[in-house]
């Protein structure tokens, strides 16, 4: 098997390249990444010479398809994306240009190369907010964010190519990762982080958005059973139902770390913040699948990991990223 994981620099893209380094050693990795930002071969310094990697974009078709040829590439998961909402906001052309344009690309060549299976990783935020129960894989697509929007663009391109063409494709949708590795733009590595240099957490609204919460190896062991059993068209969300609203997951944080809601410094809410994430995973544990770690166990994986890689995190916090982030919390106070 010759797999070739885009977006294989990156926080989930990462993990998954790391597991099938270790689980599935007969297979040939090629990891494809642009290496923005959020990439960083450093995420795979433990698997090196285990794989091959190409830095490219997955908008830059005619790259994309050579390196399907030269590396005789059987099956594509794709987790290239630009996933952070807030930047989103603040400018939303990367996102179509990566998740949309991008997305169609990796398809049409899969299509005229005749790839055996492409896997779409994407996200529950393209389902928008609900209230009450549980998204099903049936459930209507209502995007809130430019982000969410651009994801479910791509989705919408998956599902068009297995319509038109009967293309040999399969979407995941996963909830709220965190583990190691985790950017630290996002909630859990920002406020683990923050801490850790004994700096307040920026919490959003009323503190009462809710979000069910994902460990990263967790999530890549779904993609794996997905990608091994998984039925070619169908569409599988990937869900903990361990529900936390930002204000418990925030807590659970500052009492892991010693400290109290004197750290907490409440920021004007974000616009078009969804309410809350729920999702039915019954499909797949159809497929044998289901989560190995609570969020109890993982949060303190996760808190150990990055008291323990300061050195792989602080470069990440320091420039232009901290004056961003200063920047965006001071207007929206």
């Amino acid at each position: 098997m010759n797999i070739l994981i885009t977006g294989g620099a990156g926080f989930i893209g990462s993990a998954f390249v790391r597991m099938l380094a270790h689980e599935r050693s007969d297979w040939k990795l090629v990891v494809y990444d642009k290496l923005t930002y959020a990439g960083n071969l450093a995420n795979l310094k433990e698997v090196e010479g285990k794989y091959e990697f190409i830095k490219g974009d997955i908008a830059d078709r005619e790259k994309i398809h050579n390196v399907l040829r030269e590396h005789e590439i059987d099956q594509i998961v794709n987790f290239a994306a630009e996933t952070h909402v807030d930047r989103s906001i603040m400018s939303g052309l990367e996102f179509i240009e990566t998740d949309v344009l991008g997305t169609y690309n990796l398809l049409a060549e899969a299509r005229e190369k005749g790839i055996q299976k492409y896997l779409q990783v994407s996200t529950d935020e393209v389902y928008g907010s609900i209230a009450e129960g549980k998204w099903t894989e049936e459930s209507p697509l209502l995007p809130n964010s430019p982000y969410a929007a651009s994801k479910t663009g791509g989705d919408l391109q998956v599902r068009a190519s297995f319509q038109t063409y009967g293309q040999p494709v399969i979407i995941t949708r996963a909830s709220n990762n965190y583990g190691p590795y985790h950017y630290p733009e996002k909630v859990i590595p920002l406020f683990i982080t923050n801490l850790l240099e004994n700096k307040k957490v920026p919490l959003y609204g009323d503190g009462m958005n809710m979000r069910d919460w994902l460990y990263v190896d967790d999530h890549c062991r779904g993609i794996l059973a997905v990608l091994e059993k998984g039925n070619i068209g169908e569409i599988y969300n990937i869900g903990s139902e361990e529900e936390l609203t930002n204000l418990d997951l925030t807590n659970i944080i500052l009492k892991e770390l010693g400290f109290g809601s004197e750290m907490i410094e409440p920021v004007k809410d974000r616009a078009g913040h969804d309410r809350r994430y729920a999702l039915d995973s019954t499909k797949m544990q159809k497929l044998g699948w289901a989560p190995q770690v609570s969020f109890a166990e993982g949060i303190k994986t996760t808190i150990a990991w990055f008291k323990a890689n300061e050195a792989w995190w602080k470069p990440l916090k320091d420039g232009t990223y901290q004056e961003y982030y200063r920047q965006q919390y001071q207007e929206r106070k």
